[in-house]
């Protein structure tokens, strides 16, 4: 634990019992009908391995990391999940708040009362997010008798009660929408137990980008003021990311060093880069096994653009979603131009290092990327 005189300063449990309290139900279904979206669910997961293997011409190494267990939650069961995830990465981060603030007077006092500010604002913003995710490939979080993981790390989450609500508000096919998701899952599972260094590699940036925060308390308010002020438009118009169309930055986008923004563009192209593959892949496998594919692409990106209204797309901005949504978009087209102009298997050279992942500018123009990786392994 990361704690000053015992207390620690992050309130996890506090975090999750907020989350839990204040996330909305679920849509209502019958106990059996639970019982079988469950059911159906895991056979799609299962079914989804040869499926996206055999697309994508990867193949899936032995060793821990590739025995991943699916585990079908709700909603608190994907908060509990997260919040061990979380706990896990920020460990290295929270033991420089601690060394800082170990040695000022009062130090335990501030790390109390911090640490249930900070597990009441984590368990919000749980709380929003826990019934908006379909499932996920957690790639960090450590295994609990109650939230296995494989021993090398690593766990497929499908959220049920999200699932369901998404098929109803689409009016989709529940068969071939409960697959689809699955098969966008199972493509992140695959990317990172076929492709060894990957875990590493991404673990490595992440901790590179919490090493780098400045932690002097006045150096960070300063940078939130300037986040508010940009968010609530008292950021001059000429500051910030007015050219490129997509107006001021987020909090998380401000909070940052100039180190940390070189990292963050690393890290934005490869997370382009694999959540463009799975959606290029469900996409791909889909008209061989999920018939109403194209359906149910054209309603969920109708969904996926607009939001739930205008609290929605303004909590999206404050958080930085709107990113993770150009993320899909941006990865996607990346993919597609480089499988139509080198093949599926030009395209794997991707995989071959941390030297051959795009970069944030290659994301845009993909012809760069087929020229550095392929002219380079042809010379």
């Amino acid at each position: 634990m990361t704690s000053i005189g015992g207390v620690e300063m992050v309130d996890w449990n506090l975090a999750v019992a907020t989350a839990t309290r204040l996330v909305r139900p679920g849509p209502e279904v019958s106990r059996d009908e639970a019982r079988a979206v469950v059911a159906e669910l895991r056979r799609h997961a299962k079914s989804s391995e040869e499926h996206v293997r055999a697309f994508t011409r990867m193949a899936v190494s032995g060793g821990p990391a590739s025995d991943t267990p699916v585990l079908v939650v709700d909603r608190a069961g994907w908060i509990r999940a997260n919040v061990a995830g979380f706990r896990q990465i920020l460990k290295p981060l929270l033991g420089k708040v601690q060394d800082r603030r170990g040695g000022l007077p009062g130090g335990a006092v501030l790390g109390a009362v911090g640490g249930k500010v900070t597990g009441v604002e984590l368990g919000m913003l749980l709380s929003f997010l826990a019934s908006r995710v379909l499932g996920q490939y957690e790639t960090f979080a450590p295994s609990t008798r109650e939230l296995p993981g494989s021993p090398g790390g690593g766990r497929l989450l499908l959220v049920a009660p999200n699932i369901v609500h998404v098929e109803r508000e689409l009016d989709v096919a529940p068969h071939d929408f409960r697959l689809w998701v699955a098969l966008h899952e199972e493509t992140h599972r695959t990317q990172f137990t076929a492709v060894p260094w990957l875990r590493d590699h991404i673990e490595s940036e992440i901790q590179a980008f919490l090493g780098e925060t400045d932690v002097d308390p006045a150096t960070l308010l300063e940078r939130v003021r300037e986040a508010v002020q940009s968010l609530s438009g008292g950021r001059p118009a000429d500051e910030g990311d007015e050219a490129d169309g997509r107006g001021a930055p987020s909090i998380i986008e401000l909070v940052q060093t100039p180190a940390q923004r070189e990292i963050l563009a690393r890290l934005t192209a490869v997370m382009s880069l694999l959540e463009g593959h799975a959606d290029y892949v469900m996409d791909g496998v889909g008209p061989e096994v999920v018939p109403s594919v194209a359906e149910i692409r054209e309603k969920f990106q109708k969904r996926r653009a607009s939001g739930a209204g205008r609290l929605d797309q303004a909590l999206r901005k404050l958080l930085g979603l709107d990113a993770k949504l150009r993320q899909y978009r941006d990865g996607e087209r990346f993919v597609r131009a480089v499988v139509n102009q080198v093949g599926m298997d030009g395209f794997n050279r991707v995989w071959t290092s941390p030297n051959t992942l795009p970069t944030k500018t290659e994301i845009s123009k993909p012809a760069e990327w087929v020229a550095r990786v392929h002219r380079k392994a042809e010379s």
